[in-house]
């Protein structure tokens, strides 16, 4: 095991700017704090022989914890899940750290990357569902999944613009081609941008929300709250599904 990297030296070669500054290339919360963690995890990580695919597999493995750790009735699985959330996102930033610097990037680990992030956010809003229902199934459940799947749907209609791109032979969209053709959707956009209601529909800030939750329902005793809190996470979903295609087809990603 020879010594680690030099933090700096690091840094200019596992967190390219281009990538920090993008806005649909980095979590808010990568920029925030988690990219200050990973790196120092990252410096130790690529002494070891630990590849990058082994940890993007860790990170799916969390994700999908996560989801399950809601199982878990009251605050306690409400708390696993939002920490293994937190090990997704850390896993999500080092796995990419550690293929920049040995020069390890392949096709296989963005794919499972980017199930990886179908599959985690899928099953939170899942077990979001069961916490909800506290015994049986019920309707509880059921809106747990139809969130699931609308948070899918979600992922796949920004997804399926590189695909869509690809076989047209066009370059990867940049963050100038999203901006809104039509000025009218532009406002709504940027209405709906300056609330952040939307990142909801995100694991991070779910599991977060969804913790919020549990802790209000020790405080009354019930599950109602997680209740409330699934009807809004499913509501701001189905908002988001018809919403976001309108702006894909309204902005020149597709041209």
């Amino acid at each position: 095991m020879g010594a680690a990297p030099v933090l700096e030296e690091l840094r200019e070669v596992c967190q390219p700017q281009a990538k920090l500054a993008s806005r649909n290339g980095e979590h808010w919360a990568g920029r925030l704090y988690m990219r200050k963690i990973s790196l120092r995890v990252t410096r130790q990580l690529v002494r070891t022989p630990v590849t990058p695919d082994q940890l993007t597999w860790t990170m799916v493995v969390c994700g999908i914890a996560s989801g399950a750790a809601l199982l878990i009735p009251g605050l306690t699985g409400a708390v696993l899940a939002a920490v293994l959330m937190q090990l997704f996102l850390l896993f999500d930033c080092v796995d990419g750290e550690v293929a920049r610097w040995r020069g390890q990037n392949s096709a296989t680990g963005i794919y499972v990357d980017r199930l990886g992030a179908y599959l985690a956010d899928a099953a939170l809003m899942t077990g979001a569902g069961f916490h909800a229902a506290r015994s049986g199934f019920g309707g509880w459940v059921s809106l747990g999944l139809a969130t699931a799947l609308g948070v899918v749907l979600l992922k796949a209609s920004t997804d399926l613009v590189d695909v869509a791109r690809a076989r047209r032979g066009l370059a990867v969209a940049d963050d100038e081609s999203t901006r809104p053709r039509s000025q009218g959707v532009a406002t709504v956009r940027r209405l709906a941008a300056a609330f952040k209601i939307h990142r909801l529909t995100n694991g991070i800030e779910a599991s977060l929300f969804l913790l919020v939750a549990a802790i209000g329902d020790t405080v009354t005793g019930g599950v109602e709250v997680t209740r409330w809190a699934l009807i809004a996470l499913a509501a701001i979903t189905w908002v988001m599904v018809p919403a976001h295609l309108l702006s894909i087809l309204s902005s020149s990603r597709l041209r």
